[in-house]
């Protein structure tokens, strides 16, 4: 036997998530004894693989992966630890009620030709906005590992913090300036309005701004989010995303692997209680059997309010802060489905399986009008009748994660509000499960007789099984008075909270959602530097 484990760490990291992963990775690498404390029996927050049925290796939250920085890639060296991409080619494919279909491709030549079916006029005008929204991005995306400036700025420091950050926009012209400002308030159909005219352009363009919101294409602030989501990239290309070789576990597989190789010490199945707080900073951690680890530094990667309302007592916190973190709007409106299928869906506008269209993200969501209607009915507080749907079956690219002939399929619908009216998830959970497999079938006939297996989970099991308050995938809503210098709240947007020697690296914090590694990358350089 080894000799036991010391108590007393130089940092505590609450939830390995893989952003608290990428924390404590770094940590450890600059030599601090790091220890990882993890509820459940398996590391990666929302970023995980499980075998819910014998022989099926399912993402059972997150499912693709493109914003992963690729600075953090290289620097804890993942592809050493088995972190491998599976490019996603094509991109997209949407069926329509009238028989025709799109695809979009790696490949922009054909892409443009099946855009051209549609409209030769926005066949020309996507190369365009491609490149519009491509130079934008790379001015929000050099945020992505930024420090947030103090807000209000309070000195000298800090109000260089802000001539640098206006620095990075010096090489903009008037109209990107413009377009900037305009992306960060306007509705993701108002973006594509001005550039598209087919309707079935906008609508497949506009799902990347309205996953994951509260709101739909028409809402004011989905242009960001549709940003949001073309500023990664796989294999060099920007905007692509892709599937992650043994599903999205080995993302934080790999990262968790690069943390021991520096000496962290992760624990599953060890839940914090509370954190311990003397003398007005935080000093460690309880876990829920009564074990106390100590350390000068906490790192929560829980979402805020988990953070704030669940581990710290009332009176440690001013009134004001504490009602912000109430007032944070974390309640989400997506619900993740997942499949076992003896075979794949045949499409009424595109018959045959295998093809090209099961290697990609399979839409249903025929207008803008349509996917509006659906956040309508979420406004309301009732899941979408005819929601926004996401299907993709990772074992196109990857077959061992089912047995022979099988295959996992994970359907990502907008809307399913967290907070229903007149019934509860546990209710109407399999019911609506239902309703989704009879909308996909309007498209692909033969859906209900390959469904071997099926696991619904609304935003209410979301919260249960991942922690997540209110279901929210983003730990919060991305809107523009919860984003920057405002995530969480204005003037904790630095990764140090109020209480001393306690940080957040979750998604709670900028620059937001997705499985990306920033949040935790930033936090690691605050707490390093001090």
């Amino acid at each position: 036997m080894g000799a036991p484990q010391p108590s007393r760490y130089d940092a505590i990291l609450i939830g390995a998530g893989h952003n608290g992963l990428v924390t404590a990775a770094y940590l450890a690498r600059a030599g601090k004894r790091v220890l990882v404390l993890e509820r459940r029996e398996l590391p990666g927050g929302c970023a995980v693989t499980e075998e819910i049925w014998p022989g099926y290796k399912v993402s059972t939250g997150a499912y693709l992966v493109s914003l992963l920085q690729e600075r953090i890639v290289r620097e804890l060296d993942l592809a050493r630890y088995g972190y491998k991409v599976l490019p996603k080619d094509p991109a997209f494919f949407s069926p329509y009620p009238d028989g025709r279909h799109l695809f979009f491709w790696q490949d922009e030549a054909k892409t443009l030709a099946e855009i051209a079916k549609f409209s030769r006029r926005d066949a020309e005008a996507f190369p365009k906005y491609e490149a519009y929204l491509e130079r934008l991005a790379e001015v929000v995306e050099s945020l992505l590992l930024v420090t947030p400036p103090e807000l209000p700025p309070k000195t000298i420091a800090d109000f260089i913090d802000y001539v640098k950050l206006l620095g990075r926009f010096r090489h903009l012209s008037p109209r990107e300036i413009t377009g900037l400002v305009k992306i960060f308030t306007q509705s993701a159909a108002d973006l594509l309005d001005e550039w598209f005219e087919s309707p079935e352009i906008k609508v497949t363009l506009a799902t990347d701004g309205v996953i994951g919101a509260n709101g739909g294409p028409r809402s004011a602030g989905t242009a960001y989010i549709l940003m949001h989501h073309c500023m990664g990239g796989v294999a060099g290309k920007r905007g692509l995303w892709g599937f992650v070789q043994g599903g999205m576990g080995m993302v934080a597989e790999a990262i968790a692997a690069s943390a021991r190789a520096h000496g962290a010490d992760i624990r599953m199945n060890a839940p914090v209680k509370r954190v311990l707080v003397r003398n007005g900073r935080a000093r460690g951690v309880v876990l829920e059997n009564g074990d106390e680890y100590e350390a000068p530094v906490v790192v929560s990667n829980l979402d805020p309010k988990a953070t704030f309302l669940r581990m710290l007592e009332p009176d440690l916190l001013e009134p004001d802060f504490r009602r912000s973190i109430e007032h944070f709007r974390v309640e989400g409106t997506s619900l993740k489905m997942n499949l076992a299928l003896d075979g794949l869906p045949d499409f009424l506008a595109l018959p045959g399986a295998p093809g090209p269209q099961h290697g990609a993200t399979m839409h249903i969501c025929p207008s803008i009008e349509y996917v509006e209607r659906a956040w309508d009915d979420a406004k309301y507080g009732r899941p979408s009748q005819h929601p926004l749907i996401e299907m993709t079956c990772p074992t196109i690219y990857d077959a061992a994660l089912a047995p022979a002939g099988r295959h996992i399929m994970g359907i990502f619908l907008q809307y399913a509000p967290y907070t229903l009216k007149g019934a509860t998830w546990d209710e109407i959970r399999e019911p609506y499960g239902d309703r989704i497999l009879e909308v996909i079938s309007e498209y692909a006939p033969n859906m209900k007789s390959i469904v071997r297996e099926r696991q619904v989970l609304s935003p209410l099991d979301l919260e249960r099984r991942f922690g997540i308050a209110g279901g929210n995938i983003f730990h919060g809503e991305m809107s523009l008075d919860q984003m920057f210098v405002m995530r969480p709240v204005a003037g904790f947007a630095r990764y140090k909270t109020p209480l001393e020697g306690l940080y957040l690296c979750g998604s709670g914090a900028h620059p937001g959602g997705g499985v990306m590694g920033a949040p935790g990358f930033n936090a690691a350089r605050e707490i390093l530097n001090g």
